[in-house]
């Protein structure tokens, strides 16, 4: 069968199957005294997550049971980013200044400080991984250059290469950590970073940060509030971006966008979401997530159209091995469920 009609018939049978599936949203943590916006779903059953008031939780059954611990000395830090490898080890960003990046070894018993910046401008956005050892975290513009820091050690040690990213930004153009998802890496060296505020774009490098591209992004865009609030990837071509006003976040006003090019051109899709979103998922290639304080929405044709499922609130949402996780502002964890 050729891609021609295999895509054909996705595009036909999407309604369909998309009315045919229910959607539930099973509580897995309630009532933490938190905003989480960090999230990182290892597989199946390892989920850790990280917020405000130096909240990290960690559960090992899919969210059946949760430990919470907050890393001693750093109890009013805001984690928004938080990057797991497995029951042991883990990673956490904060947003604002001093800017710190704390790992752990050991479950999260004890944690160490590997970076600390007390530039009053600093404030760290997102932080992905390619593998085990080579990870980036990048921040807000400081003197119109977007802040870059990598790893080639695990997080160890992190090394400012702000420098190899050589286009200025705009003026009130920066990064969003609403839920530390505007930085997408892939594969052998491929990172996007996607930018708000006065002017959006997307900054595409294939080699690990050395060189970088810079596209346009279309999304709503000219205010502070405005902008990209997450990007997703499924291959080198295929990724969504979302955001909008978090200010108005019942705006469906050009909030979401697809690409098939790799990030150089994106459109619309002929059906939006309900409203700002700060978090987005490819589940599988046709099947994705969107989320934010104001709803929840699927695609079920890799982005072209999409479906309000509801009005709860959430800051970010995760996936790994079908299981699909979401976190919000007053501690709530939640688990999406699909029945056919």
């Amino acid at each position: 069968m050729s891609q021609f009609i295999k895509l054909t018939l996705v595009l036909f049978l999407a309604p369909l199957l998309a009315a045919a599936q229910q959607y539930t949203f099973k509580p897995l943590a309630e009532g933490v005294k938190s905003s989480f916006r960090g999230l990182s779903v290892v597989n199946n059953k390892i989920i850790w997550v990280s917020g405000s008031n130096g909240h990290v939780g960690k559960s090992l059954n899919g969210g059946k049971t949760w430990e919470w611990i907050q890393p001693k000395g750093y109890e009013k830090l805001d984690f928004r980013d938080i990057q797991a490898f497995d029951a042991n080890k883990a990673i956490i960003v904060n947003a604002g200044s001093p800017a710190y990046i704390l790992s752990t070894k050991d479950g999260g018993k004890t944690w160490t400080e590997n970076y600390k910046n007390t530039d009053s401008a600093i404030f760290l956005d997102g932080m992905d991984f390619w593998d085990g050892q080579n990870g980036m975290i990048f921040g807000d513009p400081i003197n119109k250059q977007l802040q870059l820091l990598k790893t080639t050690d695990g997080g160890t040690s992190w090394q400012n290469v702000s420098q190899n990213l050589a286009f200025p930004m705009h003026m009130g153009e920066a990064g969003f950590a609403a839920s530390g998802t505007t930085i997408k890496t892939m594969g052998d060296g491929k990172v996007w970073i996607a930018t708000g505020g006065a002017e959006s774009n997307i900054y595409y490098s294939a080699n690990y940060g050395n060189t970088w591209q810079k596209y346009k992004c279309p999304i709503q865009q000219g205010e502070s509030s405005t902008g990209v609030f997450s990007i997703d990837f499924f291959d080198a071509k295929n990724g969504l971006a979302v955001g909008g006003n978090y200010l108005k976040d019942k705006e469906a006003l050009n909030n979401v966008l697809y690409t098939k090019n790799g990030g150089k051109k994106w459109k619309k899709p002929r059906k939006g979401v309900a409203g700002y979103r700060s978090g987005v998922v490819y589940v599988t290639e046709y099947f994705c997530v969107a989320t934010g304080t104001s709803g929840t929405d699927i695609s079920v044709n890799g982005g072209r159209t999409w479906k309000n499922i509801s009005s709860l609130s959430f800051n970010a949402v995760k996936t790994a091995d079908q299981l699909i996780v979401l976190a919000g502002g007053r501690g709530q964890i939640y688990q999406l469920q699909i029945i056919p």
